[in-house]
């Protein structure tokens, strides 16, 4: 196993929304958890964001970005979501690390798309006989979530005023050609609907109520005949909403995955200033659905980009499988589950995303992402979308690598709430107002131990709730030495008491290694470990990874792994393992030892020199049939 090397730290400076003098509208609903102060992120996953932020995020083109909406001559494609894409997740990485050299890139970025704003106030790439079709709406869209992102960094009114006419020539549009937002656009009506969740926000900066207004408009037309009844078929399989079109990419689909999720992160902003119960209902219904029937062992699903009733085909060589932005999309829509709601379950669940389905969609140094990630064969990049040099998943994937610092340690009435093990400083306000920090020491995954340190100037009685993932059957919870009772994995530990400067709680994981079975006669067996997916990868064995085999595993039924340094330095961690092979001899044959690493990295060379598989192929052994 490698030890990893916390060359760099960065501080997240977190803005949820401006506090520029203007009056904001205050939720009905309140977030349960909420971001902290400041965040230093060290580790691995500090190593990552570093990797996106310079190669990714800094070395974008924007120029490149921009041009389309200075030739407004497109009938067909989405150019016009890139420059949404990257600009919000450049946004997350200044959040992350305030540097004034982003800053300029920011600046420039927005000057150069507020120069082709139209004077009747359109930002797009459409040609105006073909305003409200296609990819136009959904195109408006991460226009508005960019420009009022930078809002909420800067607090420029001429942002905002922009973003203000940009969205009233959309509703005068609507209205003008007495149109339906859920019959313009693709997949009936989502990609243009999901417009929903920047008119929310719209609302709260401005308080004018013809965008909330709208919005509901947006949700009432959903249930229409020609809609997409997100609300009324909550309680149906995502796959199953419609019948199979004839055209699979075509305004007929229903079962379109991330255009589907996207609507819903936007319902959950309009429960926020709503409070109607029916509209929470209807996301988590719909969350809990694409979980047990799609969401496969990595953490994400989807195939040639819609929902297929996947989690169960998991095993099968899938077409255009685990699309990048279904990925990221997941992990956004979990997140907004998680701050509502503050179940640990949503957490479980982006953990399981991020680890495995999206650090394995990013190449080893951050320039670019995959736009599909099967869980057999090879990594392989993806191509430039609509005459660009970059496509939805390449401007998508920072979107969901960035989300995560904010939410690894988050503030609340009662305290401080862990969701994620993460080596770093974590700076919260506790209930009387003291300036506290949690210092997180760990290797995880690596390694299953957890130090949190409590750096608070005097004592005070607080809550601190430490998540147990679902898949730790065995945990110890420490706090200075004194074992926690009831802890229960798949929930948060609560622990209330008066805590004294530098209390210390240690948290032991089960990092033994789990085995999961499919298919009719179990034919397939996948190896966890933590939150961890490993694979096999022909860098790292002659065997090969297509070779039926079965795990060695102790009388619990766990496979012992050893840890091992990874001879690839793209290799994030490694183990050894045995495995019994078919053998044509009499006689027994004992096993072979075989390296199992990280799914994240397996396959990681993007080139024909490595392939990698998840399931393993087993030996049927016919005289164990029923």
């Amino acid at each position: 196993m490698r030890s990893c090397s916390w060359a760099r730290t960065f501080v997240l400076a977190v803005v949820m929304l401006p506090a520029f003098g203007q009056k904001m509208v205050k939720p009905v609903e309140n977030d349960r958890l909420l971001p902290l102060e400041t965040v230093r992120v060290e580790g691995y996953i500090g190593e990552r964001l570093n990797a996106s932020y310079e190669h990714r995020i800094m070395a974008q083109d924007v120029e490149h970005l921009v041009a389309p909406f200075r030739t407004r001559t497109e009938s067909t494609r989405w150019q016009s979501e890139f420059w949404g894409k990257w600009f919000t997740s450049a946004v997350q990485a200044y959040h992350y690390r305030p540097e004034p050299r982003l800053k300029a890139v920011l600046n420039n970025a927005v000057a150069g798309l507020l120069a082709t704003q139209t004077p009747d106030g359109y930002i797009g790439n459409y040609a105006e006989d073909k305003h409200l079709q296609q990819w136009d709406i959904w195109g408006r869209k991460y226009c508005m979530l960019g420009l009022l992102a930078y809002y909420d960094l800067t607090g420029d009114k001429k942002v905002l005023d922009a973003t203000r006419r940009l969205a009233d020539h959309l509703i005068n549009e609507l209205t003008t050609r007495n149109t339906l937002i859920v019959r313009t656009g693709n997949y009936r009506g989502m990609a243009s609907s999901s417009v929903l969740e920047p008119m929310t926000q719209l609302y709260v900066r401005t308080s004018d109520k013809r965008y909330l207004d709208f919005a509901e408009e947006i949700v009432r037309e959903w249930e229409t005949p020609d809609g997409p009844q997100l609300m009324a078929k909550a309680t149906q399989d995502v796959s199953k909403r419609f019948p199979r079109p004839k055209q699979h990419y075509g305004y007929e689909q229903g079962q379109k995955a991330y255009e589907m999720m996207s609507c819903y992160e936007g319902l959950l902003e309009l429960y926020r200033l709503t409070g109607k119960p029916a509209y929470k209902t209807a996301v988590e219904q719909t969350w809990a659905n694409i979980r047990d029937t799609e969401i496969n062992i990595a953490g994400s699903g989807a195939s040639m980009e819609m929902w297929f009733g996947g989690k169960a085909l998991q095993t099968l060589p899938v077409r255009h499988y685990q699309e990048t932005c279904v990925t990221v999309t997941w992990i956004k829509l979990s997140q907004q589950l998680l701050r509502l709601t503050g179940e640990a379950k949503y957490a479980d669940a982006i953990e399981q995303s991020y680890y495995n389905a999206l650090l394995a969609s990013m190449q080893p140094d951050g320039a670019d992402w995959a736009k599909y990630s099967p869980l057999s064969g090879q990594r392989l990049e993806g191509e430039g979308q609509c005459g660009m040099d970059l496509n939805c998943c390449v401007a998508s994937g920072p979107r969901g690598l960035f989300t995560l610092p904010a939410t690894i340690v988050m503030g609340g009435q009662a305290g401080a709430t862990v969701n994620f093990f993460v080596p770093g400083q974590y700076t919260f306000r506790t209930p009387k107002g003291q300036t506290a920090q949690l210092i997180q020491q760990t290797t995880y995954p690596d390694a299953g131990t957890v130090s949190l340190k409590l750096a608070l100037p005097k004592a005070e009685e607080l809550t601190l709730q430490i998540r147990i993932p679902g898949w730790s059957a065995q945990t110890t919870l420490l706090v200075n030495g004194q074992p926690v009772d009831g802890v229960k994995n798949g929930q948060y530990a609560a622990i209330r008491r008066t805590w004294q400067p530098n209390d210390e709680v240690m948290l032991t994981l089960d990092m033994r290694g789990r085995l999961v079975r499919m298919g009719n006669l179990s034919e397939y067996v996948a190896v966890l470990r933590g939150p961890l997916v490993l694979a096999r990868d022909s860098r790292l064995d002659k065997v090969s990874v297509d070779e039926p085999l079965n795990p060695v595993t102790d009388k619990e039924g766990f496979v012992v792994l050893e840890p091992v340094t990874p001879k690839n330095p793209a290799v994030w961690v490694a183990f050894k393992a045995k495995f019994a092979l078919e053998s044509h001899l009499e006689r027994g044959v004992p096993p072979v030892t075989l390296t199992l690493c990280d799914a994240a990295s397996a396959g990681n060379t993007y080139n024909d020199q490595s392939r990698f598989r998840v399931w393993l192929p087993q030996l049927v052994d016919t005289g164990k049939l029923p």
